[in-house]
């Protein structure tokens, strides 16, 4: 059957002449960067309170999918600290987070962003944001000489939520490349979602330049503005569970995948790197077929239909919807099943301990949870961190997929 839901290389020091952000026309690039890498970082875990329900919601707020009333309340029970998920003594438990210094600015400003392939906005926190929102957080000090007059930039969200800012024309260091006149959009306002949120300054947008938020003209993401300077038109995600990843720019790394890379086209339609799943399989037992799905590195879980969830689940002795947590928990003593979805002619299986995603309330919060509606299967870390993927932005672009080393 179809699975419908149911339910409403490196290099160092390189400058680029970059893609200008908007309105201004995109310039020529010159030299050629060839390839490069920027590893991940942990999050200190003092400072990670890490919850599956706030993920959980974050995730359907993230594409505007209806969150269920006992999603909402899990999650506003864990951000006023009524709810008693946390970060379990050891990382093997809850898994680290982990994101990127990226250099933003001239003299150059460390930020620790997240590189996520579901959105296009290179957004951070700035000092133009009142500075209660500003506190935990590393902010970007703007220069009014870079300022894009009259254009802005509006992240908003189903349930009110969101980010806007103003844009400036400024450097970006990734992983020892510079990009310079790269659209920096700066918040000047943050929902408090992301505001509380003190693990991450802000966001490199990988998805495709089409869906980035820059009014009145959309500007192009760091990889767009780099691309035709690397040696291939690609970057790989290495994610990594219990360690830190790394982001391959302009050529794959052999050294961190087995096998032969599967590739499949890519449906740009949505701006997202979205491509068709076949069979699922859990345990072993073919269950059907997954059908439209998107890699995105931004979400933390995996967000599937809700009849894969339940068969998922009912393969895992004591595993129930757990309405003070929002979502399907388990025993943490529970054996999980490996999940193994077909993409690009190969099977892809994701070991059942890494969909352990979070201790809470002395239970177990499961990395794989119900899409509530959305068309698409989001296919986030729990699954990423078991394969090595490839994004080529080639004119026709594909999606590679293979078994980490």
């Amino acid at each position: 059957m179809l699975y419908k839901s149911t339910l409403a290389a490196a290099a160092a020091c390189f400058t680029l002449a970059t893609a200008a952000p908007a309105p201004a026309s995109p310039k020529q690039q010159s030299g050629e960067v060839g390839a490069f890498s920027i590893g991940q970082v942990p999050v200190p875990q003092s400072a990670v309170k890490k919850n599956g329900p706030r993920q959980y919601a974050k995730a359907l707020r993230k594409y505007k999918a209806a969150i269920p009333e006992r999603v909402h309340a899990a999650a506003v029970a864990a951000a006023d600290g009524s709810s008693s998920g946390s970060v379990a003594a050891e990382p093997s438990a809850n898994d680290e987070a982990y994101l990127s210094p990226v250099q933003v600015g001239s003299p150059p400003q460390t930020l620790m962003l997240d590189f996520d392939t579901g959105s296009a906005d290179l957004w951070v926190f700035s000092d133009k944001l009142p500075s209660s929102e500003q506190t935990g957080h590393a902010v970007y000090q703007t220069d009014a000489s870079k300022l894009q007059s009259g254009s802005s930039w509006k992240i908003s969200y189903g349930d009110g939520s969101g980010a806007s800012g103003t844009v400036y024309a400024d450097t970006v260091n990734v992983g020892g490349v510079t990009a310079t006149s790269q659209a920096v959009e700066a918040a000047t306002s943050v929902s408090s979602v992301f505001s509380q949120n003190v693990d991450t300054d802000g966001l490199v947008g990988l998805a495709f330049s089409a869906i980035n938020t820059v009014q009145p003209k959309p500007a192009t993401t760091f990889f767009d503005t780099v691309k035709s300077s690397l040696a291939q038109p690609l970057f790989a995600a290495y994610l990594q569970r219990n360690a830190p990843g790394t982001y391959d720019f302009g050529a794959t790394n052999q050294s961190h995948y087995k096998g032969q890379i599967g590739y499949t086209d890519v449906n740009t339609a949505n701006g997202l790197w979205q491509f068709s799943a076949g069979t699922v399989s859990v345990g072993g037992t073919a269950l059907g077929t997954l059908g439209d799905a998107i890699a995105d590195t931004g979400t933390s879980i995996i967000l599937a239909p809700t009849e894969l969830c339940m068969d998922y689940y009912q393969q895992v002795e004591g595993a129930s919807i757990s309405e003070e947590l929002g979502g399907f928990v388990f025993p943490c003593s529970a054996t999980l099943p490996d999940l193994t979805i077909n993409i690009a002619g190969g099977d892809r299986t994701v070991p059942g301990d890494f969909i352990n995603y979070a201790q809470q309330a002395g239970q177990c919060f499961g990395g794989l949870q119900p899409n509530q509606g959305l068309p698409f299967t989001i296919l986030g870390d729990t699954f990423l961190k078991s394969q090595y993927v490839v994004f080529n932005g080639a004119d026709s672009p594909q999606i590679g997929f293979a078994a980490q080393a």
